[in-house]
């Protein structure tokens, strides 16, 4: 092979690789594409090609013109939405047979920039935590302590582990010996809530949130203390009231 044929081969398979962006998602996921450069200000028309990974035929996936849009395949009805204005398209419910290449037409015109979509078929022999399936949707289980202002938050599960708040902040856990720990300290916002989110590179989960008002219920220091600040006015208002009266009945009168 000559120099010059060799420098091409590289140029091309370089230009490839770069244009590319490879996805992993499991069967039942959705996926999203769009271009990486805003659309033109005058677009007559968006087509996304699909170029399945097994035979390389390649078919339309959905495309746009003046006349509406159009899901030619009967393999993206119902499930792959466009929109017109950045160019995204949005498949739900994937199945193996959306594997492939996607491509993007503007104004009839091909984009340099494609997208490798890999389906993980799930095995109905594997467990629920095998990576190459889509991962449960996790449980938080919550342990209490001594202390009734602090609480440990458990998520079981060996896939990797996302601890958020309602604040969209990432927390750290403790590990376990399976999953994680969270520990959590009462702030006084019963709005404030804990999820846990499962990761297996394939897929995503997030458990229903759990409420500080959840962790934290019945009565609390605060509560008592303010009883017996309530309690001991009353005492000295009864002393007030009644010893002088008492003291001056036993004491006068003699």
């Amino acid at each position: 092979m000559s120099l010059r044929c060799l420098m091409l081969v590289v140029v091309l398979i370089t230009t490839e690789a770069a244009s590319g962006a490879d996805v992993m998602k499991a069967v039942g996921d959705e996926v999203s594409f769009r271009p990486d450069k805003p659309l033109p200000p005058s677009v007559s028309s968006i087509c996304w090609k699909h170029r399945n990974s097994a035979g390389g035929v390649v078919n339309k996936a959905i495309e746009w013109d003046e006349d509406g849009l159009n899901i030619p395949h009967p393999r993206f009805r119902g499930i792959t939405t466009l929109d017109e204005k950045t160019g995204q398209i949005t498949i739900t419910k994937l199945k193996v047979e959306h594997s492939g290449v996607y491509t993007i037409e503007i104004n009839s015109k091909p984009l340099e920039q494609r997208f490798t979509l890999i389906i993980i078929p799930q095995s109905p022999t594997a467990s629920p935590t095998t990576s190459h399936d889509r991962v449960p949707k996790p449980v938080i289980k919550i342990e209490k302590t001594d202390n009734p202002d602090v609480v440990y938050l458990r998520c079981e599960y060996s896939e990797t582990i996302i601890w958020k708040n309602s604040a969209g902040e990432t927390l750290m856990g403790s590990p376990m010996t399976k999953g994680e720990s969270l520990t959590v300290k009462k702030n006084g916002d019963s709005g404030n809530f804990y999820t846990c989110t499962l990761d297996n590179g394939a897929s995503k989960e997030t458990s229903d949130p759990v409420y500080e008002r959840d962790l934290f219920k019945g009565l609390n220091r605060g509560f008592f203390i303010w009883i017996a600040i309530v309690l001991i006015c009353i005492i000295f208002i009864i002393l007030f009231l009644f010893i002088p009266p008492l003291y001056d009945m036993i004491f006068v009168s003699e």
